[in-house]
C-alpha cells in the first residue's frame, strides 16, 4: 500500500557477430541497440529516479571516441536517453556529407564513425538506496584512461554494508578517491585491480620480447577478469551483481556469494544477453524459460574481447544462501513462471487466518487489493477461499439424511467468494507541492473508492497488500477512504511477514523509526513498564560497537521477544487508525513458514527475521539501533 524502493536493473547485450550480420539478417545494424532499449523498458519497475546506457565501438579507430555513455534523471529517462543516442546517430549520418539512407547502411561507415554502433550495450535503472541524487549518481560509471585495456564501465544492482572497510584499503595502498559512495568506491577499487592486471602482462610482453602495440595488443588479449574480481570482491560484504566491460571488450557480470541479488542470461551464436529478472530475457528475445538461466551465487559470466564467454566461479557460494525473498513477494515483475506461482501461493497460505479474521462468514465478506503488485496473491488467496467453500457445500450435502429438493441446493449453494474493485489510485493526483495538514487532506485522497461496493454496516472488507511497512499512506489515506463505505469489519492483510528490520542490501531505509512493527513493539515495552527491556538491549549493542561484524550478534531481536506477531499486529491497528475511523480494523502478516512454503528456493528473510546473511548486516542494524535510541531517548549515552 505503499511503496518501497529497492532494486536498480541492469541490461547488458553483447553481440557476437559483425554489425552487418544484423544488416543482412534483421535488417539493420542498430538490433542490439533496440534489444537493449526494449530490456531497460521492461525492467523500468526497478528503477524509476535515472537510466543510462553506455556502448563500445570495437572497430574505432585511434583518434576516434570508442566508448559512449548517456545519462539521464526522472521518470522518462530511458526515453531521454535514447532520443539523444539516436539524435547523435542522424548528426553523424548528416555530417558524413550524404543526407540519409546511403551512409546508415554503409557498414564500414557505421562501424568505424557512427556513434553508438557498437558491439557491446550495457544499461541500468537506478533506484537510490542511499538517499544521494544527481546525474553524478546515476550508473554506468566510467574510469577513463588512454590505454584501451585500462578503460572501466561499471554498473550494477547492490549495496554494499562495509563501504567504509574497501575505502580504506583503497587509502592503504595509496589512492585518493574523490567521492564517498559505494559505486564510485568499488569503480576504483576494481579499476585499481585491472591496471594491476594490466601491469602483470606488460611485464609478461616484456619477457617474451614484444614491443609497441605488440604488447598492447598482447595485453588486450590476455586480460584476466577472474583475477580483478577475486582481488576486488574478496572483501566485498553486500547484496549485489556488479557488471562491467573495459575498453578492449572485456564484459563480465557476477553475483554476490550469498545469491541476494538475482541475474539471469542468455546466449546463442549471436549474442550473449544478461538481465537482472528472466521475463525480461523472454520478452526482448522471444525465447523460452528453460532457455534462459540464472548466475549462480559467487558465479561470474564473462565475455572476453573475442566474443568467447565462460562462467567463473569468482567467490565460493555462502553455507547458507539468502536469495531475497522480496523479489519474490514485490520487485521483480510477476511475469516470470516461478513469482507468478510462488506470489498466488503466498496468497492460498494466507487463508486460515483470513477465515479466521472474518469468522468464517464467507458470505457477507467483500475480498480487494490495492495495489496492483497484490494482485497475484489476491488471486491465490481468493481461490483457496473458494476451494474451501466448495469443500463446505460438499459436506453439507453429503452430510443429508434425504434427496434434497432443488431449493435446498440452491440455498447450499449460493455462498460465493465475492470480489470487488473496491479502491484504485489516482495517478493524475501529486501531494509533493504542499506540506503539514495541507498535504496530508491531500494523501487523503490519493486512492478512490467504488461507492456501493459493499453494502454498510454488513459486509466485512478483506483487502490484500504485499506488505506493510511504514504504515504512513495506511493511516493518511487507504484506512480513511475505505472507511467510507461503512465495512463491518476492516481486516488488511499483508502477502509478507512482519517488516521488522532495515535490509542494508537494497530497501532504501536504514532507519528503525521508519518500520512501523518496530514502533509498535517499542510502543508495547513502554506501555507495559518494560523501558529496562530497551536499555538492556541498548547497552548491549553499545558494548560490542567496537567489535569486529563477525563477532557481532544482532540483539535488536530482543525487542520482539516479549510478544506474539498478533501483539504486534494489534498494535499496528492501534496506530494506524485514524482519529476520525469509525471501522473495527485487523492485521493479517503472512507467516514464516507460509512465506518459505510459497517461496523455498529464496530464503533470505532478514527484513522478517533479523538473520542477516553477512556480518555487515548485522553491523548496520547494531548502529542503526544505537542511533534510534540516542534520537528517541536523547538522555542515553
Amino acid at each position: 500500500m505503499e511503496s518501497v524502493k529497492h532494486e536498480c536493473g541492469i541490461a547488458i547485450v553483447r553481440l557476437l557477430k559483425p554489425l552487418s550480420y544484423f544488416q543482412e539478417t534483421y535488417g539493420s545494424w542498430s538490433y542490439g541497440l533496440d534489444k537493449l532499449y526494449l530490456m531497460m523498458l521492461k525492467e523500468r519497475n526497478r528503477g524509476q529516479e535515472g537510466a543510462g546506457l553506455a556502448c563500445l565501438k570495437m572497430k574505432a579507430q585511434a583518434g576516434q571516441e570508442y566508448l559512449f555513455r548517456e545519462r539521464a534523471e526522472g521518470s522518462e529517462a530511458i526515453s531521454g536517453i535514447f532520443d539523444i543516442v539516436h539524435s547523435k546517430i542522424r548528426r553523424s549520418v548528416r555530417e558524413s556529407g550524404d543526407n540519409g539512407s546511403a551512409a546508415y547502411s554503409d557498414m564500414e561507415f557505421v562501424e568505424k564513425c557512427t556513434p553508438y554502433a557498437g558491439e557491446i550495450y550495457m544499461g541500468h535503472l537506478r533506484y537510490s538506496t542511499t538517499g544521494k541524487n544527481g546525474l553524478s549518481y546515476v550508473h554506468p560509471f566510467l574510469r577513463r584512461n588512454n590505454w584501451r585495456a585500462r578503460n572501466l564501465c561499471l554498473c550494477g544492482n547492490f549495496n554494499m554494508t562495509n563501504v567504509d572497510e574497501i575505502f580504506n584499503e583503497l587509502t592503504r595502498i595509496g589512492q585518493h578517491p574523490r567521492k564517498y559512495s559505494d559505486t564510485y568506491i568499488i569503480l576504483e577499487q576494481v579499476g585499481h585491480r585491472l591496471d594491476r592486471e594490466s601491469d602483470r602482462l606488460f611485464n609478461i610482453a616484456l619477457e617474451k620480447g614484444l614491443q609497441g602495440m605488440e604488447i598492447t595488443r598482447f595485453i588486450e588479449e590476455n586480460i584476466c577478469m577472474e583475477n580483478v574480481l577475486r582481488q576486488s570482491a574478496a572483501i566485498w560484504d553486500g547484496g549485489y551483481v556488479i557488471s562491467g566491460m573495459t575498453g578492449s571488450g572485456e564484459t563480465f557480470a557476477m553475483r554476490d556469494p550469498w545469491g541476494i541479488r538475482t541475474a539471469f542470461y542468455y546466449t546463442d551464436g549471436e549474442k550473449v544477453v544478461v538481465a537482472s529478472e528472466r521475463p525480461v530475457i523472454q520478452t526482448a528475445l522471444n525465447v523460452e524459460t528453460d532457455a534462459v538461466h540464472e548466475l549462480r551465487p559467487g558465479e561470474a559470466l564473462i565475455i572476453s574481447k573475442d566474443g568467447d564467454w565462460r562462467l567463473s566461479q569468482i567467490l565460493p557460494p555462502a553455507e547458507t544462501l539468502s536469495a531475497c525473498s522480496f523479489e519474490r513477494i514485490y520487485f521483480s515483475r510477476g511475469a516470470d513462471a516461478d513469482i507468478y506461482r510462488e506470489r498466488k501461493a503466498l496468497g492460498r497460505n494466507l487463508m486460515p487466518q483470513i477465515l479466521s479474521a472474518i469468522d468464517n462468514d464467507i458470505e457477507n465478506t467483500v475480498f480487494a487489493f490495492i495495489p496492483n503488485t497484490a494482485e497475484m496473491a489476491f488471486y491465490g488467496m481468493t481461490e483457496a477461499i473458494e476451494e474451501h467453500v466448495r469443500s463446505m457445500q460438499l459436506q453439507k450435502l453429503l452430510s443429508l439424511q434425504h434427496t434434497p429438493d432443488r431449493q435446498e441446493i440452491i440455498d447450499i449453494m449460493k455462498c460465493r467468494v465475492r470480489r470487488e474493485k473496491v479502491a484504485h489510485k489516482d495517478i493524475k493526483l501529486r501531494t509533493f507541492i504542499t506540506e503539514g495538514n495541507s498535504r496530508n487532506d491531500l494523501v487523503a485522497h490519493v486512492y478512490e473508492i467504488t461507492y456501493g461496493s459493499l453494502r454498510p454496516y454488513v459486509d466485512n472488507l478483506v483487502i490484500i497488500d504485499d506488505s506493510i511497512v511504514r504504515g504512513t499512506t495506511l493511516k493518511e489515506s487507504i484506512i480513511r477512504i475505505l472507511d467510507r463505505l461503512h465495512p463491518r469489519k476492516m481486516i488488511l492483510v499483508s502477502s509478507s511477514p512482519q517488516i521488522r528490520y532495515p535490509d542494508y542490501y537494497g530497501i532504501d531505509m536504514s532507519s528503525m523509526h521508519e518500520f512501523i512493527a518496530f514502533r509498535a513493539a517499542v510502543e508495547l515495552l513502554l506501555e507495559r513498564g518494560q523501558r529496562e527491556h530497551i536499555d538492556n538491549v541498548y547497552r548491549k549493542c553499545l558494548e560490542q560497537r567496537n567489535l569486529p561484524p563477525r563477532q557481532m550478534t544482532n540483539y535488536v531481536k530482543e525487542i520482539y521477544e516479549p510478544f506474539t506477531v498478533e501483539d504486534i499486529s494489534d498494535k499496528m491497528a492501534q496506530m494506524l487508525r485514524h482519529e476520525d475511523v469509525k471501522s473495527d480494523i485487523q492485521i493479517v502478516f503472512q507467516s514464516l513458514d507460509g512465506l518459505h512454503d510459497a517461496c523455498p528456493d529464496h530464503r533470505g528473510d532478514w527484513y522478517f527475521t533479523g538473520d542477516y546473511p553477512t556480518p555487515g548486516g548485522v553491523r548496520r542494524i547494531n548502529e542503526a539501533f544505537i542511533s534510534y535510541i540516542r534520537e528517541r531517548f536523547n538522555n542515553m549515552e
